[in-house]
């Protein structure tokens, strides 16, 4: 299949998207019942996609971090948590626990995270983020597979005039 006529699977299947959709606004509920504040949300799901190689759902994020009141420096400190002192410690472990999971596949969640998250994270948080992390990564490999576009953005005046 050329690029063209790559399968857009949210279209193609729209029952299936529609449900991941729905799973995916029950883990924003759960994220809110547990203490996971919108903001560290975007940023963690924000920094997953990054990991994914997901243009689509990083754009998506980077509005959503913004719109949740993450500031630019944090957003461009987000590819360099461990190196940066912008985050607070749960923040960190949060990020850590979502790259975790993202690369699951490498041997599963270490027991050294597991303690490490454990130890700064209540179970709720932990609970949440973790369905966070298993839900952007659900929703990157959706958009990574069908390819979705991330066309230019209409630059405004102010932009044009930076």
């Amino acid at each position: 299949m050329s690029e063209e006529t790559r399968v857009h699977l949210s279209k193609s299947e729209p029952t299936a998207y529609k449900a991941l959709a729905a799973f995916s606004a029950a883990v924003g509920k759960i994220a809110t019942a547990n203490g996971v504040e919108a903001r560290l949300s975007e940023l963690l799901q924000l920094h997953i996609s990054q990991l994914n190689g997901c243009a689509f759902c990083v754009r998506v994020h980077v509005d959503g971090a913004m719109k949740a009141g993450a500031t630019a420096d944090e957003i461009a400190q987000l590819a360099t948590w461990r190196e940066s002192g912008v985050f607070t410690e749960r923040e960190r472990a949060a990020l850590e626990l979502g790259e975790a999971f993202t690369f699951i596949h490498e041997g599963g969640i270490p027991d050294e995270v597991y303690d490490h998250v454990g130890g700064i994270l209540s179970e709720e948080e932990y609970t949440a983020i973790s369905w966070i992390s298993v839900s952007i990564n659900a929703f990157n490999r959706v958009a990574i597979a069908g390819r979705y576009p991330v066309p230019p953005r209409a630059s405004s005046a102010g932009e044009a005039a930076a």
